[in-house]
This record gives C-alpha cells, structure tokens and sequence, in this order.
C-alpha cells in the first residue's frame, strides 16, 4: 500500500515510516524539520529512511520513498503532494509538540495542531483518502482524575493548551467523518519513549544530565506516574489502527452518546503499556540501565502537568487483538544502548 507519513523526520513519524517501508510499502514523507528540538537528530532519521527504502525487504523489492520537506500548513504543498499520489491510508504524526512549550507559544500549536490538521482533512475529503488515521494525546483527560484513563470518559477538560489542540483534532475529524464520510480513527498515545527519542522528554535529559554528572530535575518530588509505552509498541497499535479502517458504531446512540466512536465512521483509541509506574522507577531503571546513580533535584509539579496517566487499552484490543507489553526496563535499556551508540558514549 501506499502511505502518506506527516511527521517522518519526528519521533513516532520516523519510526512508523522506517516499519512500512521495512515490510515493502510505499512512504511519502511530509515534515518541515522545525528546530523545536536539535534538527541535526531529525536529519539522521531522514538518511536512516533513504537507507531503509535503498534496502528492500524480504521478497527483494525496493519500496518507493519521497521525502518533501515542507508544513502540513502550507496548503499548496500539501495539496500538491496529494495531486501527486493516491494514498491507501495516511497517517497524521505531524504537530508542534511539547506541554510546557504550548504555554509560551500557543501560535505554534494554532498553525501546526489545527490549521495544518484543517489542510491535511480537506485534502483528505477531496482525495477520497480510504482512512486518515491520526495522533491525539493522553494529556486530553486533564482534569478527569478517574482511573484507568477510558475512551468512553469525557475529554473536555484540558490543562494546557498543547491537549486543547489535539482534543480539537478529535472534534474535527468527527465533523468529517459525519459530513464526507472520510473514515478517521484518533490514537491517544501515553508518554512515549524509546530509540532515536526527543531530546526535550525526560529520558532523554535524565540520560545526558546523569552522563554528565549533573543533577536531574524530578518534577513533584518524584511522585506522579506515567504510563511509559515504548515506541515499538505505539508503531505496532498505529500500524494496525490504520490498517483496519475505521467504521460506523451500530450500536452508538445519540440519546447517550458514546466519546468514542459514533454513527459515522470515526473512532478514538488510547495506546498505552497499562501499567503506570512512578517517576521515580523510572528514573531507577535508567540508573540500572547506566550503571550510574543521578543526582536528583527534587521540585514542584510544573504548571501544566497532569499528576497520573493509566491507559485502558481494552478497545484497542478488541478491534485489532494488539496490547502493547514492553516493560520500563526493558524499554529503557535499549533506549540507553541507542543513547550510547548514537552518541558514542
């Protein structure tokens, strides 16, 4: 099949490209390579997928790959891009990420999270795009303290305004999914780590800082939990998510309406390990993984943050039989490995 992949050179987009290209589809990669973060990171994710598509795959075929390096809110581009190519499915992993940064620069969030996201439907609906399949957040419980976190929960309470941006993601991928009938299904993904990560994500600074002896910032004395989810496990429940192209609920109904899913057909996964652990097994495991103690800076909750995050992943589970299962310690030591051999540390 042929995929677009917006976000390619980012975290999860380089990793979901890099798997489709791997098993013999065909990628085109969109992504304007903003320097939210070390660009440098982001340009060696791109020569790894040249690398990837030069290689073939097992029945000795070379899967084609485009890279165009330009925003999903550039319109002409985009829409130039679908002129282009016929998609089977596309994959929407582009957006200005970053909780606390969306505190500072709401205008970031506004241009990529919802003018990109406007673009990229339209060109959706006119391109009679099979299924749109597209990242949403876990941080869009916010207030709801219930848990584990549920699809079926509301999601109208966001903290900050990063959550604000991807709940009203969901919100207009359902409007097209009633209007045109474009099949939409929105994965919540919980604290994502792993290989070739973010460098603004805790794993990422609590290995550079400990390396260097430095003291690392433990945000509410170490006491909130996340439910970590390595990333081969968020590729896999995306991968089949999109594959599996979404549908209308029979049993949805308007007198007690469903968050989740709906008459049309659009849906909302949440992609978690299902087992939160504290901030501070954490930071234990990457201790282990590094065979060196951090010093760590014990301080307040940060504005923003959500205390706990547990995924349930039942839905997840029934419509494509996949649960995500890599432990924190085992994630976090191929995350170190990575860390050392990309660095050369």
């Amino acid at each position: 099949m042929k995929y677009l992949i917006t976000g390619n050179a980012g975290f999860i987009g380089f990793h979901v490209a890099k798997t489709l290209l791997a098993r013999g589809d065909s990628v085109v990669g969109i992504d304007n390579v903003n320097d939210y973060y070390d660009t440098s990171l982001k340009e060696a994710r791109l020569r790894e997928l040249e690398k990837v598509a030069q290689q073939g795959f097992e029945e000795g075929a070379k899967p084609e790959y485009e890279f165009i390096r330009a925003s999903i809110a550039d319109k002409p581009a985009l829409d130039a891009c679908f002129g282009r190519h016929q998609f089977d499915r596309v994959i929407n992993l582009a957006a200005q990420a970053g909780v606390r940064y969306s505190i500072e620069h709401p205008e970031a969030y506004v241009e990529s999270n919802l003018i990109g996201f406007a673009n990229l439907l339209e060109a959706c609906r006119n391109a009679k795009t099979p299924h749109l399949t597209y990242a949403s957040t876990s941080s869009v419980y916010g207030g709801n303290t219930t848990m584990p976190f549920s699809e079926d929960h509301s999601a109208d309470h966001p903290l900050q305004f990063y959550a604000a941006t991807k709940r009203a993601n969901e919100l207009m991928a359902h409007s097209y999914s009633h209007l045109f009938k474009l099949p939409t299904t929105g994965l919540r993904f919980f604290t994502v780590y792993g290989p070739w990560g973010r460098p603004d994500m805790a794993l990422f600074k609590f290995t550079s800082l400990i390396l260097q002896g430095k003291p690392i910032p433990v945000f509410n004395h170490g006491h909130h939990s996340r439910d970590f989810t390595y990333i081969d496990d968020i590729v896999e429940g995306v991968i089949k998510s999109s594959d599996q192209v979404a549908d209308a609920d029979p049993n949805w109904s308007p007198a007690a309406p469903n968050p989740a899913t709906s008459n049309a057909p659009y849906r909302i996964f949440n992609i978690g390990n299902g087992n939160p652990a504290q901030l501070s097994e954490y930071i234990d495991a990457l201790e282990e993984a590094l065979g060196k103690k951090a010093q760590r800076e014990m301080l307040p909750m940060q504005a923003g943050d959500i205390p706990d995050t547990h995924a349930d992943t039942h839905k997840l589970q029934q419509a494509t039989g996949y649960k995500p299962d890599t432990s924190v310690r085992e994630g976090v030591q191929k995350f170190v490995a990575w860390y050392r051999d990309y660095y050369s540390v």
